[in-house]
């Protein structure tokens, strides 16, 4: 199994790292040919429009819309801006691959970045430590949208549709790979 990580701005580097623990290869994504071979990818998360932006400039966005149009695709935080089909506003370039709308930075600013304990279905063991950083909500979803977590005022932080996962949160700043697993296992019912 190989999953890329697309590296060009962000958490990249720490996704990495726990999906080698997992024991997955793994690839940095920064040019469309570097798509090619990969089972998975990660979108992690930085900074929603600089992403947008550097993948236009590089040529990404068909190409990665294509990829997610079959292939198990992870957004994080600025990532499930970036895979939403609907963000609010009109410029700033999204894939538009999952069905969802995005409320960009639903908390506030930087100094309003909190961490919680969510329970996530499809993971076993105590709660999940989530850790949201000017993180996104999902302010709609459609009927194939299943929500994975929710906080206490119902808005939804974790979503999947088929292949596609997208988090609010920065799982990759924990230490618990248990999200990494479930989107290896993602990756794995594709394989087969």
């Amino acid at each position: 199994m190989k999953i890329g990580v697309l590296a060009l701005q962000g958490a990249f580097i720490e996704h990495i790292k726990m999906l080698c623990q997992l024991g997955a290869q793994t690839a940095e994504v920064r040019l469309p040919n570097q798509l090619e071979g990969l089972d998975g990818l990660i979108i992690p998360g930085g900074e929603s429009t600089t992403i947008g932006k550097l993948a236009t400039s590089y040529g990404l966005i068909e190409p990665l819309r294509r990829f997610t149009r079959s292939r198990p695709t992870w957004g994080t935080c600025a990532g499930m801006i970036f895979l939403a089909k609907d963000i609010g506003i009109d410029e700033q370039p999204i894939l538009a691959s999952m069905d969802i709308r995005v409320d960009r930075n639903a908390f506030g600013r930087q100094i309003d970045s909190f961490e919680t304990d969510l329970v996530i279905a499809g993971l076993k063991g105590k709660p999940f430590h989530a850790v949201f950083i000017r993180a996104p909500v999902v302010t709609a979803a459609a009927d194939a949208v299943k929500a994975l977590a929710r906080l206490e005022d119902g808005r939804i932080v974790a979503a999947r549709q088929e292949h596609l996962l997208a988090t609010a949160f920065h799982p990759e700043l924990t230490g618990d790979l248990r999200l990494h697993s479930y989107f290896c296992a993602i990756v794995k019912e594709t394989m087969a």
